[in-house]
């Protein structure tokens, strides 16, 4: 009798024990919250490689016939040109000039398609600050500017550099004091 009391005994706890509340699952971990994203930062723009491929400088040439002498400006806004060039013609030279203040004189470097010359450029006060050269009438870099292929540059140290474009303009004013 023991035995049978020994297995029901047994058997009674089995039952109590299937008759426990289930166990609950553990909760599933959170996803891992994703990687921060990378903030945009601005990268300073760096000139091109080649001057030719630099975009080019907003604005257009336009001609200023004169009884002294004609002129070529270059400018975004009429009344604040970016550049010029202008035939003095009782004086016998054409003189280059580009927007821009300075405290007295700065290298001026002209690029083309087929020279790059240096020069030494004067501040003139005004109502717009600028800074100009004198050529010669016939000075080489005058044709290499009015025929540079599509464009030629203006390059000061402190200023913007321009990338111009040799339209005809520059090539009527400079004929015009020859």
């Amino acid at each position: 009798m023991i035995s049978i009391r020994l297995l029901t005994t047994l058997a009674g706890i089995a039952f109590l024990s299937a008759c426990a509340a289930p166990r609950k699952p553990e909760p599933a971990p959170l996803p891992a919250p994703p990687p921060p994203r990378p903030v945009a930062t601005a990268i300073p723009a760096q000139p091109p490689a080649d001057w030719r491929d630099a975009p080019a400088t907003a604005g257009a040439w336009s001609y200023v016939p004169g009884t002294a002498g004609s002129a070529a400006l270059f400018a975004n806004d009429p009344a604040a040109p970016l550049a010029g060039l202008r035939c003095d013609r009782p004086g016998g030279r054409v003189a280059l000039s580009r927007a821009g203040a300075a405290p007295g004189p700065l290298p001026l470097t002209i690029v083309t398609s087929t020279l790059t010359r240096a020069f030494t450029a004067s501040p003139e006060s005004g109502a717009t600050p600028q800074l100009s050269l004198q050529f010669a009438p016939r000075d080489p870099v005058l044709d290499a500017m009015a025929f540079s292929r599509g464009r030629f540059v203006i390059e000061v140290a402190g200023l913007p550099t321009l990338y111009l474009p040799a339209w005809p303009e520059i090539a009527r004013v400079i004929e015009d004091c020859r």
